[in-house]
């Protein structure tokens, strides 16, 4: 017997917050129709008709998801749209166009079924994978597996079209391909079991401003039919059949927040600075020149780190000088005359693109990457160096070194610097001789020998997302200890802080990079602990400046002090939460 609404318990569960917003409503579970893989002997003679069928399905499904790229570039964007571009070189690599063709004449089974073995093959790689963006790229190859093998049967995927009402799509994971079909009018928020913040259905969700929470882990398991959800994609919370008091507290929420929202966005163009004058200096993380961009719309003062390794994952190979100098070139010119500071390659590790020949590691972060990677092979190295100087003379650019965990590093980058000088300037090259070189402080060992560092850095720049994995021997991307990444610890605000005492000391610029430069509710602590400057999505910065003219320098220093005498990092969080609380109220009861 199904129980009635009213009887059924209220039950909260703890995800990751993925799209800002609050939804209620029925839940519909979107279940992926399992594609069934048919099995039989293909004779040597009809080996050729299997590979004709292969390629035949290839081509359809380039012109599937061609038609589903230009129906999200219309509803959502360009940059929504780049998404797909990631499975049109899946359709197109010809590794593995080869290696199912190979499978085909080699077992003498049918196309569907090889088709099927290669791709776990790879996707069974993509699972050891330590990275989170890589890991949550299998994704992209699992959603292409599926259109080719019902290309192949001639069956179709199913969609949200015949729901009759709008309601909560819960899932284990949702392709892009998924998120791209789905009748947002029918939509009113996304929970899933698995995935992470840079999952492309997430960015596809935002987008969209439908409220999502992923990594819910068992809520598929937890729902029975006829339940109700909440879901919070601020905090990332979900709960099963909320009772009436949790409906009208986040009723309240939810107004508050889009009463919060309006006011930051009417707030946009002021200055950056305290309430009391003290100036903030924010600047973007970047991908792409549409991101700077964006940044610069913002008010920022320029681009605190564009990861250059996009590139390279992008196009699974190692670009050439001339394509590296034209994308920074482009980047470089977005910023319209304003700092863009180019983190040399993060790859390697867990990273790798073809023709690498790069063995497996068992611990990838703390392996073969970055700028142990670069060092170690100076021609791939060099090539971008000389592609970063020539981008310089279009504008104010800047080099930050990634992955620095001694000072002997940074002194052999520039000396490869000066070497990639030296040849173009043999070549005639124009690019800014005075260029300065930073490094990331995103190690332990870098923290306690930033004072050396600072002797060869013109600039530090603090990665806080590895610096806390680090710090706290906590992999960030393991579910089963993922409470254990505390960027609230003790720990890490000690660190944090010693940094910016060294920094200070020696007259160093230094910005605070990662997850927490991004968060206003860090906002107030992380200048008590003496940093001025941070690097955040340009999404964030109308928040950021939004809630820095809402306190003091009396302020810091007063949060500054109480979290100094907290113990446990929880204690810290509830105390920067309930400032900010404080603080963004006062604000919405001075408007109204």
């Amino acid at each position: 017997m199904i129980q009635n609404k009213k009887e059924k318990s209220e039950l909260m569960l703890f995800g990751i917050p993925a799209s800002p917003g609050i939804a209620h409503g029925p839940v519909f579970r979107f279940l992926h129709d399992e594609v069934k893989v048919a099995t039989y002997h293909v004779s040597e003679s009809d080996q050729e008709e299997e590979i004709r069928r292969f390629l035949e399905a290839l081509e359809v499904t380039k012109s599937e998801i061609r038609k589903i790229r230009e129906d999200v570039a219309k509803n959502l964007g360009e940059k929504e749209a780049g998404i797909f571009d990631a499975h049109m070189l899946v359709l197109e690599d010809r590794a593995l166009i080869d290696d199912v063709i190979k499978e085909v004449k080699e077992s003498g089974e049918n196309v569907e079924k090889c088709v099927h073995r290669v791709t776990e093959k790879y996707l069974s790689f993509f699972d050891q994978l330590e990275d989170k963006y890589l890991r949550e790229r299998a994704v992209d190859l699992r959603d292409i597996s599926n259109r080719l093998q019902r290309c192949l049967s001639g069956t179709t995927a199913s969609g949200t079209a015949f729901l009759d009402e709008p309601k909560i799509l819960v899932s284990e994971d949702l392709t892009p391909s998924d998120t791209a079909a789905l009748d947002r009018s029918k939509i009113l928020g996304i929970a899933t079991d698995s995935g992470g913040q840079t999952s492309h259905a997430v960015i596809m969700a935002r987008a969209s401003g439908v409220p999502a929470v992923v990594g819910l882990r068992n809520l598929s398991d937890k729902l029975s039919d006829g339940d109700e959800l909440l879901i919070d994609g601020f905090e990332g919370v979900a709960i099963i059949n909320p009772s009436e008091t949790t409906l009208f507290r986040y009723g309240k929420v939810d107004v508050q927040r889009h009463r919060l929202l309006k006011l930051v966005e009417s707030e946009s163009n002021l200055p950056s600075q305290t309430a009391d004058g003290k100036k903030i200096n924010i600047w973007a993380n970047a991908d792409t020149p549409q991101e700077v961009e964006k940044a610069i719309e913002c008010g920022c003062l320029g681009v605190g780190l564009f990861r250059t390794e996009s590139l390279f994952l992008r196009t699974n190979s190692l670009p050439t000088e001339d394509q590296q100098y034209e994308d920074y070139v482009r980047m470089v010119k977005s910023a319209n005359g304003k700092t863009v500071t180019i983190r040399t390659l993060d790859l390697g590790g867990d990273k790798l693109l073809d023709g690498w020949n790069q063995q497996k590691e068992a611990n990838p972060f703390m392996g073969f990457r970055a700028i142990r990677y670069c060092l170690s092979n100076p021609n791939v190295f060099l090539v971008q160096l000389r592609a970063i100087l020539r981008a310089s003379a279009h504008g104010n650019v800047r080099i930050l070194l990634p992955m620095i965990s001694g000072i002997g590093e940074v002194i052999r980058a520039k000396e490869l610097i000066t070497e990639a000088m030296d040849e173009l300037k043999e070549r005639g090259e124009k690019f800014d001789s005075l260029i300065k070189v930073g490094c990331m402080i995103e190690t332990p060992a870098a923290v306690a020998i930033c004072d050396l560092l600072a002797e060869e850095a013109d600039f530090f720049s603090i990665g806080t997302n590895d610096l806390v994995q680090y710090l706290l021997a906590v992999d960030r991307v393991n579910n089963e200890i993922a409470f254990l990444y505390e960027p609230h610890h003790p720990a890490v605000l000690r660190s944090l802080k010693h940094v910016a005492n060294i920094a200070n000391t020696h007259d160093l610029p230094v910005t605070v990079c990662g997850e927490i430069a991004g968060d206003p509710h860090f906002l107030p602590l992380l200048m008590g602990l003496g940093f001025d400057s941070f690097s955040a999505s340009a999404s964030m910065v109308p928040e950021l400046k939004f809630f820095a003219r809402r306190f003091s320098q009396e302020d810091i220093l007063k949060i500054t002090k109480d979290s100094e005498k907290k113990k446990r990092p929880s204690e810290v969080k509830q105390l920067i939460k309930d400032f900010h609380e404080a603080r963004v109220s006062e604000a919405s009861v001075v408007q109204n």
